[in-house]
């Protein structure tokens, strides 16, 4: 998962390190799509040389895919990630390599943290299960069908676990997959693949950062590979910059999903905002509109280009007069090792921190003030030096009071709000219904239909925009499709034609209606049922941070400690703990695993200010062994999933009588911890004692059949090849000296690739590969997926594929790198804000106490003035864009035009000329929109109230700006009465109310920065490529200079 919240962050705060990704789509002729040739230049003009792929960040998303119905079979899941792959595969377009990271058992550290999740999930989902039986019976009482729940083997999204039977086909199906495509697709056959499935121990992007720490200063390696890693997690990043490699990508979705900010509130649509609303009426989506538009659009992707971020920091870390040498490599290492303070997979979160209060802006500031005192780095490759942290991390405890109280501030206003906003809907629901008499229809003619079960439709209910159901004439709520009405004898009754009609109406699409309609309540119902401030007995703040004695009821509440003995006591043994835990990552990130067995053992973390002495501790690890898959399994599993284990190892989690069965509770406490959300909460489930789980593992484990054994026993790598590639030659080589010896014999076998000796065999890499047992290149290969074809006449190769011996992480970019042309500027950074903690949220012109120094008169300090955050506009495209919300909510209340008419005669207000352009002839309808402040209140009143549109008069002529500088502006009108009945005017701008028919707006002249004309003028946003800009006229920042290596 990593840091929550951090790539926002940094697409926030250094815009230029994203990239939109440019996507070649197939082509379609005659109805056959014509796959794109990958062994084309990449569109993105740049050509990696390695794809890697954290292939968990694809199979969690195809359990719940997007962009077509959810998958009921292993198959349908298969098939969704097979068109995953392809989709990265024609964006990166890899030249040498593609590996596949499955994750495989995690070190126990990170155990903790997979076991809280799965079992948050085993009780999420009954939750879910529950909620939803209750609204089904709700809608069949109804009388509204639903189609019955359909068995799948996909409902436990748990069995994404190693050693499950899911993820041991999966292997096979990948496989397959690898085949069919180094068979038959031209971009694949010059390309190495290897697969790191489930059986290999290790996290799926911790194997991938092995294997390219491992490569580098080898005999034979590039140091220009250019890497892209596809993932979720935000952890990528900080080991992709942990490894030091310069030409080095992240590729992930835009977590914005398109069209999901462009609804229109007016008229319901997609696509637009309510200010560029033209009224057009929805089209129909087929001839009777039944078809719903239940295409999902794609979701765009970025390339996060680590060497930009490393050009940031250079210039945001820079240290002027600093006692020593600015090294950027050590200040990168520092970067990685301070970002962990605010969250990682491992540890639980520090209270003092929160990203989203902007944690890491405060550490990077802190950093820059203390490093001098402090004398050096905090790090030296993979380790931390303590002391050196201690100062560091003291001096950003000195503001856990400030940031406490702030935060106990905004809690309070929080819960207020939501308080008042509640009682507010309570009213609301406690109003008496409007009587609507034309509704109520006689039940008793409808003896026997579905319509005395409930009542009827009212006339005066809105349509959902996109549903299928329309009024019909008697205000009867029908579907539009026409369908063929059955003869009637002259004995039939009404009753009878209307049972029958509605038996014939009872198809497979209204039941698909209830159905989405039912998934979006429950969502809705779990989302309050999970929302603390919902709660009619919300949970009692007793620590109450930020008040006198807060770091006493911390350890009191959340360690049981009871005497100040006992907190010191804790307090110590938690801080030994926790800066284990931060050597141990900073470890794993830069070396590899220093110990499988060790594990944070308490459920909350340490403040800032509690981390002392830490020089004088002693850090020393073993490094063990990890747990075999089954044995994980029965570590993080609920016993709601045991099913996903073998029925001896299933009793252990459910047999009351087990020795083990504590491991196990089906209902456990979760501490909210100030946090709003159960999933925020912490769950305080029992740690896994490994001694008594091992001992009890040890007395079935012979029981296991042979299937099973394999999916509970450790592998290896597989590298897979074309025929045609080099590397086959070296492959069959090797099988060829040792096709006697027995598959037992023939693992053992390390065949080194040399690539100093044979680069143009291996393309540069390094390790060991040996034969895997059987054929290496069988002649057909069985689809394991249904309805895919078999591969008759295979010619890809397969083999095992070994690392390089360990060696030790050079924490600097490889000798004969070539860096990039440098892109950012240090205009491109953007100035250092307020802090969180001292921001109290007014302008800086209300900061009276900061702003005014060096005798000024009042002219603001530029420091104090927050940054523009992205997406931010001003001046005339504000005026304008508020010009057209006004203009379009005003006419949707006119009963005398329909919003189509307005537009279809004023298609004017789409487009408007720029600022001083706006052309308008006098006597006759204008052509242009006003600007900005220009007359356009409408004019015109009716004995009910509605107004009417008012034309523009021609007493006075509209200005802005400088007096001087001539006008083009429509002039202005009468001012319309305010109450059409009373005839009273709104008073004049700046003045009392009087009689007089027109109004004069003060218009100033613009200066910047209020009247400040030394000041430049703002800019319209900081950003023109910022990651959370998503129009359609967006460009991309200019191409890098990756012409030459």
């Amino acid at each position: 998962m990593g840091v929550p919240a951090f790539y926002r962050w940094l697409a926030e705060k250094y815009p230029m390190v994203v990239v939109d990704v440019v996507e070649e789509e197939p082509v379609v002729i005659d109805g056959v799509s014509i796959p794109v040739d990958t062994s084309k230049p990449n569109p993105n003009n740049i050509e990696y040389d390695n794809l890697y792929l954290d292939m968990n960040g694809i199979i969690h998303p195809c359990f719940h895919p997007e962009d077509r119905p959810a998958p009921t079979t292993f198959d349908e899941v298969f098939k969704c990630m097979f068109d995953y792959i392809d989709r990265l595969f024609v964006m990166v377009r890899p030249r040498k390599l593609l590996y596949m990271a499955i994750d495989g058992v995690a070190p126990r550290a990170k155990m903790n943290q997979q076991r809280s999740r799965r079992f948050r999930a085993a009780k999420d989902a009954a939750d879910a299960a529950a909620e939803e039986e209750r609204l089904r019976a709700e809608f069949e009482k109804e009388g509204r069908k639903l189609p019955p729940k359909l068995e799948s083997q996909v409902v436990d999204s748990n069995v994404i676990t190693p050693g499950t039977e899911f993820m041991g086909v999966l292997s096979v199906a990948l496989q397959y997959y690898i085949h069919l495509r180094l068979n038959n697709d031209p971009g694949w056959r010059s390309i190495k693949v290897i697969l790191s499935d489930a059986n290999v121990p290790g996290e799926g992007e911790h194997k991938v950062m092995s294997y390219i720490r491992l490569q580098r200063n080898l005999p034979g390696y590039d140091p220009n590979t250019r890497h892209c890693l596809y993932g979720l997690d935000a952890d990528l990043i900080m080991l992709a910059l942990a490894t030091h490699e310069v030409h080095f990508s992240i590729l992930r979705e835009i977590v914005f999903t398109p069209g999901q900010q462009d609804k229109c509130f007016l008229c319901g649509q997609m696509g637009h905002l309510a200010a560029n609303c033209e009224g057009k009426p929805k089209k129909k989506a087929g001839e009777f509109d039944e078809k719903d538009d239940v295409s999902v659009a794609k979701k765009p992707y970025q390339f996060l280009n680590i060497w930009t971020l490393r050009e940031y920091l250079e210039i945001e870390m820079r240290i002027p007069h600093a006692p020593f040498e600015i090294d950027l490599e050590r200040i990168v290492d520092d970067f990685i090792f301070i970002c962990f303070f605010v969250g990682n997979d491992f540890l639980p979160h520090m209270p003092t921190l929160e990203i989203r209060e902007g944690a890491i802006n405060l550490l990077m500031a802190v950093y820059k003030k203390e490093i001098k005192a402090i004398g050096g780095y905090l790090t030296d490759a993979s380790k931390p030096n303590l002391g050196k942290v201690e100062q560091f991390i003291q001096a950003v405890g000195s503001f856990e009071d400030k940031i406490f109280q702030k935060r106990a501030r905004l809690h309070q206003r929080q819960a207020e709000r939501i308080k008042r906003e509640k009682a507010q809907r309570r009213r609301g629901d406690d109003a008496a219904p409007q009587a609507e008499p034309e509704s109520l229809v006689p039940v008793a003619r409808f003896q026997g239909s579905r319509l005395a079960s409930g009542a009827s439709p009212s006339p005066y209910q809105n349509v959902r925009v996109g549903s299928r159901r329309k009024l019909d004439e008697d205000g009867n709520g029908t579907f539009s499709r026409p369908s063929k009405v059955p003869h009637m004898s002259s004995g039939a009754t009404i009753g009878a034609a209307i049972v029958e009609a509605e038996n014939n109406l009872e198809t497979e699409a209204d039941e698909n209606e209830n159905k989405e309609e039912l998934k979006i309540k429950l969502k809705e119902l779990l989302r309050e049922k999970n929302d603390a401030f919902n709660s009619e007995n919300p949970e009692e703040d007793k620590i109450k941070l930020g008040e006198p004695g807060w770091k006493e009821r911390y350890y009191e509440e959340k360690f049981s400690a009871r005497t100040p003995e006992e907190i010191e006591e804790i307090r110590r043994d938690v801080v030994l703990r926790y800066t284990e835990g931060l050597c141990w990552v900073m470890h794993y990130y830069y070396e590899g695993v220093c110990s499988w067995q060790w594990f944070y053992p308490y459920h909350y973390a340490p403040f800032a200010s509690d981390l002392k002495d830490l020089g004088e501790l002693q850090m020393q690890f073993e490094l063990g062994s990890p747990f075999k898959p089954f044995n994980q399994l029965l570590g993080v599993f609920p016993a709601a999933s045991s099913h996903a284990l073998p029925v001896q190892y299933r009793k252990l989690m459910t047999d009351p009588d087990s020795p083990i069965i504590d491991f196990y509770p089906t209902d456990f406490e979760v501490d909210m911890n100030g946090k709003r959300y159960a999933w925020q909460g912490i769950a305080k489930l029992p740690f896994i004692d490994e001694t008594r789980l091992l001992a009890e593992v040890a007395k079935i484990e012979h029981t296991l059949t042979e299937e099973e054994a394999r999916r509970n026993s450790v592998m290896f790598d597989m590298l897979f090849v074309s025929s045609s590639h080099p590397l086959s030659v070296c492959i069959y080589s090797l099988d060829n000296r040792i096709k006697q010896l027995p598959d037992t014999a023939r693992v053992n076998v390390k065949e080194p690739l040399k690539p100093e000796l044979r680069a143009a065999c291996s393309g540069g890499m390094n390790g060991y590969i040996s034969p895997c047992a059987g054929d290496p290149c069988p002649p057909f290969f069985r689809s394991p997926v249904v309805d895919m074809e078999d591969i008759m006449n295979n010619e890809v190769l397969c083999v095992i594929y070994k690392l390089p011996d360990l060696h030790k992480h050079i924490a600097r970019p490889p000798a004969g790198v070539i860096f990039p042309k440098k892109m950012v500027q240090p205009d491109d950074v953007k100035p250092v804000s307020t802090l969180w903690h001292e921001d109290n949220g007014r302008r800086p012109m209300e900061n009276n106490d900061r702003r005014f120094q060096n005798g000024s008169r009042g002219r603001p300090n530029e420091k104090d003035f927050r940054p523009t955050p992205p997406g931010f506009i001003s001046g005339q495209q504000l005026g304008e864009a508020a010009h057209r919300l006004v203009v379009n909510s005003l006419q949707l209340r006119s009963n005398n035009y329909s919003v189509s008419q307005m537009h279809a005669s004023q298609q004017h207000y789409q487009m408007g000329p720029p600022a001083g352009n706006y052309p308008y002839h006098q006597g006759q309808q204008y052509v242009a929109a006003p600007p900005p402040g220009a007359a356009y209140l409408l004019g015109g009143s009716q004995g009910d109230g509605v107004l009417q549109p008012y034309p523009y008069g021609s007493r006075r002529n509209y200005q802005q700006g400088d007096a001087n500088v001539p006008s083009s502006y429509p002039p202005r009108h009468n001012v319309p009465p305010i109450n059409p009945h009373t005839r009273s005017h709104p008073p004049p701008y700046g003045g009392p109310a009087g009689n007089s028919h027109t109004q004069q707006w003060q218009q100033r002249n613009w200066n910047p920065r209020g009247g400040y004309n030394s000041r430049p003028a703002p800019p319209q946003s900081s950003n023109p490529y910022s990651a959370l800009d998503r129009r359609s006229d967006r460009r991309p920042p200019p191409r890098h200079d990756y012409n030459h290596r």
